[in-house]
């Protein structure tokens, strides 16, 4: 069931970025409100990849004079970055073949000397479940030559994009809050934010992490990332807390929107304002709950078939449920996400690229075909 945007709650201020047309599920729109209620909250911006989460939508931005740990959830520093990455001769099956295995975390010993946040090294370089993944992509399309230039990014350059997070030490530390306050709010903020930005900073080590294990994989060179954006975060901004969950930083910086395993991303400019929470989206997002994309998924397809794409790429994957639950037919169409953003202003279009070989699990061993 769809809902019309743009809509008022009694309480805070309630906007979804999306068209009338566009799919935003009611159930969605009904968490949006259901925040809108809570003690303090000012304005909820929904972003076109809105959707039902645990306890809070998935895709907004919510601005507060109160902070609530649950608005960010577990997964707290999970975001996207682009390693630009040169390898001679790409052939998806060879280089799915040479992927690291990155439910291994990297062995401690390895990271003597190095500054871990919060000193936490479970878990360290390894990507997890659910929508995460790691990617070797190509620039597709140029759509602003002059922009994708100052990234240094041309059609058919390769880049690595990593989407992942905190692991263990977001849950740990949403666990510690809720197991005393629930969803209430955090009784020290200060005390709080410490922690949160640890397991912000480890997120970003985390996915440096997991690119130069795949790039030494590959036998290419370990580059800087020339975008890596959080899109699971609180911040102070203009005297009020500011929750992003499922939602991108929007103002003035570069961000990958990722598309799905069988689609474009894209990479934009975002310029958005405080009416969106000064955020865009931060992908696709679901339009199918993991059991429906499970259920309809294996009617329709065998585990074979989803291993490679519509754009021809492959995934490396041998958990069979993810591979339905993650199917590009779970996810709202990019393009619709990206027109939103574009028609309320939101975001400016640079790069899309395709996908050449996605890793979301180790794959397990030689496959027969076969429905599965």
């Amino acid at each position: 069931m769809q809902k019309r945007a743009f809509v008022q709650s009694t309480s805070a201020t309630v906007k979804v970025f999306a068209a009338a047309g566009s799919w935003i599920e009611s159930d969605a729109v009904a968490q949006c409100h259901q925040v809108a209620a809570l003690d303090g909250m000012i304005h909820v911006a929904g972003m076109p990849d809105l959707h039902p989460g645990k306890g809070a939508p998935i895709g907004a931005a919510m601005a507060s004079s109160v902070l609530y740990p649950l608005l960010v959830g577990s997964d707290i520093g999970c975001g996207i970055a682009v390693f630009p990455i040169r390898l001679k001769r790409v052939v998806p099956e060879r280089v799915a073949a040479r992927f690291p295995d990155l439910d291994k975390p990297v062995d401690p010993d390895d990271l003597a000397g190095a500054d871990i946040p919060a000193g936490y090294t479970d878990s360290l370089g390894t990507v997890g479940r659910g929508n995460h993944f790691v990617e070797l992509a190509r620039v597709d399309g140029v759509l602003d030559a002059g922009h994708a230039s100052r990234l240094g990014l041309s059609g058919g350059d390769l880049v690595l994009i990593v989407h992942s997070g905190s692991r263990g030490l977001g849950e740990r530390i949403l666990r510690a809050h809720t197991e005393v306050h629930g969803a209430g709010p955090a009784p020290d903020p200060a005390a709080y934010l410490e922690m949160h930005d640890a397991a912000v900073r480890w997120g970003a080590l985390n996915r440096r992490l997991m690119a130069a294990r795949v790039a030494e994989a590959l036998g290419a060179e370990v580059t800087e990332p020339i975008v890596d954006v959080c899109h699971n975060s609180v911040e102070i901004r203009d005297g009020v807390y500011l929750h992003r969950k499922g939602a991108a930083p929007g103002d003035g910086g570069d961000v990958l929107i990722a598309g799905t395993r069988g689609t474009h991303s894209y990479l934009v400019a975002a310029h958005a304002g405080p009416e969106a929470g000064h955020s865009v989206a931060h992908g696709a997002g679901r339009k199918m709950s993991r059991a429906d994309a499970l259920r309809r998924g294996k009617a329709k397809h065998t585990v074979e078939e989803l291993r490679r794409t519509p754009v021809g790429s492959l995934v490396v994957c041998g958990d069979r449920q993810l591979l339905f639950e993650e199917a590009p037919t779970a996810y709202k169409r990019i393009e619709q996400v990206i027109g939103d953003l574009v028609g309320h202003g939101l975001a400016t279009p640079v790069v899309t690229t395709v996908p050449v070989v996605t890793y979301k699990t180790a794959d397990l061993g030689p496959r027969k075909g076969g429905r599965r």
